[in-house]
């Protein structure tokens, strides 16, 4: 598979199927691992404003000397900022802190059913894209429902970024995506801690293609068609992580990492209960 390979999204534009993330990256790091990043070849960048490091992801991307129209840029916009005025207004203050006149895709970051001002907040990125702030807009963490009340407003997100990873397979959400031709984003790709990168069967088939487990969990999202940024802050990580781009598993490969899913399988918060 050629790297920096693109998908397209459902409102016209494309989106690199691999880039970097940088949630707990720390703000004063995120400059120096960005770059990194940019250096080895990648164009896709994931951040968000409560991940405190925009400042140094535009700084990086400043200092690159890569056009503008070769990146994708993603932030994300944090739960107090939910509602329509304040959507509007989070996300000039994202672009300030990015350096950017525009970014690529705009998240609502968490639906927070109980808040309920996701519809609102939805219908702001609405005018958001419009503005041409944001070239693409799309929601994360979102319930089955919190979905299909978006959905019912007539503008279809463009991605629904969600954990997902081969101990929590997502299968429904992703089936509603497809559906809709929401392209489905992964965040927590690997999993978190050493479970999943120390399972027998990912271990056994990344001996079979000389690769490293953390390889061979990106190669089986890419097969699934998912985008994912594995985050890294060591450089040969990050390198590791790009190579994996190259690494084509089998069907039956693809089926035994799928068949890890488990129901306990969540990691990260549950977005039907997740107010804060």
């Amino acid at each position: 598979m050629p790297t920096n390979q693109t998908v397209q999204l459902n409102d016209g534009n494309t989106i690199p199927q691999f880039g970097y993330g940088v949630w707990q990256v720390a703000a004063d790091v995120a400059e120096d691992v960005v770059s990194k990043a940019l250096q080895i070849g990648y164009r896709h960048i994931d951040t968000a404003k409560i991940y405190g490091n925009e400042e140094g992801v535009g700084r990086a991307i400043a200092k690159s000397g890569i056009p503008r129209e070769e990146l994708f840029v993603t932030t994300k916009l944090w739960n107090d900022d939910q509602g329509h005025d304040s959507a509007l207004q989070a996300i000039d203050a994202s672009l300030e802190r990015l350096g950017l006149d525009y970014v690529d895709l705009y998240l609502i970051h968490w639906s927070q059913p109980e808040k309920g001002k996701y519809v609102e907040t939805w219908k702001a990125f609405q005018e958001i894209k419009e503005s041409g702030k944001a070239r693409s807009i799309g929601v994360s963490n979102f319930t089955e429902k919190a979905l299909q009340d978006v959905l019912d407003t007539g503008v279809v997100p463009a991605v629904h970024q969600i954990e997902l990873h081969p101990y929590f397979t997502q299968e429904r959400l992703r089936e509603i995506g497809a559906q809709h031709q929401i392209v489905t984003e992964a965040w927590s790709p690997l999993g978190q801690g050493k479970a999943e990168l120390q399972d027998e069967t990912i271990g056994e088939i990344a001996r079979a293609h000389d690769a490293t487990p953390a390889q061979v969990i990106i190669a089986w999202h890419l097969a699934l068609g998912n985008v994912v940024f594995p985050k890294s802050v060591t450089p040969e990580r990050i390198q590791e992580n790009w190579d994996a781009q190259e690494l084509t598993l089998s069907q039956d490969e693809i089926e035994r990492i799928s068949g890890l899913s488990r129901e306990d399988g969540r990691l990260g918060p549950d977005p039907a209960d997740f107010n804060d």
